[in-house]
């Protein structure tokens, strides 16, 4: 929850709606705000803060707190907050609980906290509500309660809260808190989804691909993974890479495969950088470069990915882009061996019939040094 207090002031805008009928003074603030004349916006609202205005309080606490206008205060952000909480303000009461939940412009609190997030939760703002539903989840500063979690997230996802509703789907497809539900998971991801959470659009992609709550449909996988990898979910790009790669309701398309394993690898994920290695290596989708299967196949390797370590160990048993190595090649086979992963097994096993006593020594002392370094034990 530590980003909650960093969208406070644009969370002011978004909350308070026209400010039609508002005062004089209030206008004139809106009115410099539009103009981006922080300053004069300030100065506006503090005036009315000053008189009492729970409104212009929360306003002048964001604008303290995002340093618009003035300079950055944490401490006043969280003195004009108090205010205009102890008036009963519920922007206020949840922008005070981020403050002492994160321990910025205060000391850290999460009870306290937990007591202006339940009093805005209560008078039904939608973040406090998701605030208290993540508590709750997560267990801190409170006894873990699914229950609870799905009570606040319920309330927070009536609301249409994108992240709430991806988070009670979350709780229906695992039955935490509630019965476990798929169709109930299926509508609270798509309701998310539409809003282009990515995470709640792949899940829902997922689904399709696995013929949870709905009838398996291959088109439907491959629409939501598309656009959840447009947001930049690397595992929605490795897995519409993999469609790609299959032809699975898309039309095959090694190059585009290629494209969204680069873009997922590159973000360190590891199938992805296998898949990428193996496109290199065959020439699918981009010329073809040894080289350059080695180098995503090592990335994929240290990472710990034991299909990645027995790949890398073929390109040195075979000589493919590098000097034939048996002890490197014995040396990643080792590695993989270690994981549990038989094909690893299997080649070593097969590779050390062409191998010598001292050569056989030296593999397993570079694969226990790769081990020792990379915590694999």
């Amino acid at each position: 929850m530590k980003n909650l207090p960093l969208i406070l002031f644009a969370c002011a805008v978004l909350f308070l709606v026209s400010p039609k009928g508002w005062s004089d003074d209030f206008q004139k603030g809106w009115d410099a705000l539009g103009k981006r004349d922080y300053a004069a916006a300030f100065r506006k609202w503090k005036t009315l803060a000053e008189q009492g205005n729970a409104k212009a309080m929360f306003l002048v606490g964001a604008m303290c707190y995002d340093g618009k206008g003035i300079a950055q205060d944490h401490r006043q952000a969280a003195h004009w907050y108090r205010i205009a909480a102890e008036q009963g303000d519920a922007r206020s009461r949840y922008a005070l609980g981020a403050m002492y939940y994160d321990g910025v412009g205060v000391s850290q609190d999460i009870p306290e906290a937990i007591t202006w997030y339940r009093l805005a939760a209560v008078q039904g703002y939608v973040l406090a509500q998701h605030a208290m539903g993540t508590i709750y989840e997560k267990g801190r500063g409170v006894v873990q309660d699914h229950r609870q979690a799905a009570y606040w997230y319920k309330l927070a996802a009536k609301q249409a809260y994108a992240p709430a509703q991806h988070n009670l789907g979350l709780l229906y497809y695992a039955g935490q808190g509630v019965g476990r539900d798929l169709k109930k998971a299926v509508k609270w991801f798509r309701l998310s989804a539409e809003q282009e959470v990515a995470e709640a659009q792949f899940l829902l992609g997922w689904m399709y691909y696995k013929g949870e709550g709905m009838p398996r449909d291959d088109k439907e996988t491959a629409f939501w993974y598309r656009r959840a990898a447009s947001h930049g979910l690397a595992v929605a790009q490795t897995n519409f890479g993999l469609l790609c790669l299959k032809g699975r309701g898309v039309s095959q398309n090694f190059a585009e495969a290629f494209a969204w394993f680069k873009r997922a690898a590159e973000q360190g994920e590891g199938i992805a950088q296998i898949n990428l290695g193996l496109l290199y290596l065959r020439g699918q989708g981009v010329t073809q470069d040894h080289r350059q299967a080695e180098y995503w196949f090592r990335v994929a390797a240290d990472q710990g990915m034991p299909s990645a370590q027995v790949n890398l160990g073929m390109l040195y048993e075979c000589g493919r882009g590098m000097p034939q190595d048996y002890v490197s090649a014995h040396m990643w086979y080792s590695i993989g061996t270690s994981q549990g992963h038989t094909p690893a097994a299997r080649h070593r096993d097969m590779i050390e019939k062409r191998m010598s006593p001292s050569q056989i020594n030296k593999a397993q002392q570079r694969a226990r040094e790769w081990m020792v370094k990379h915590n694999s034990f």
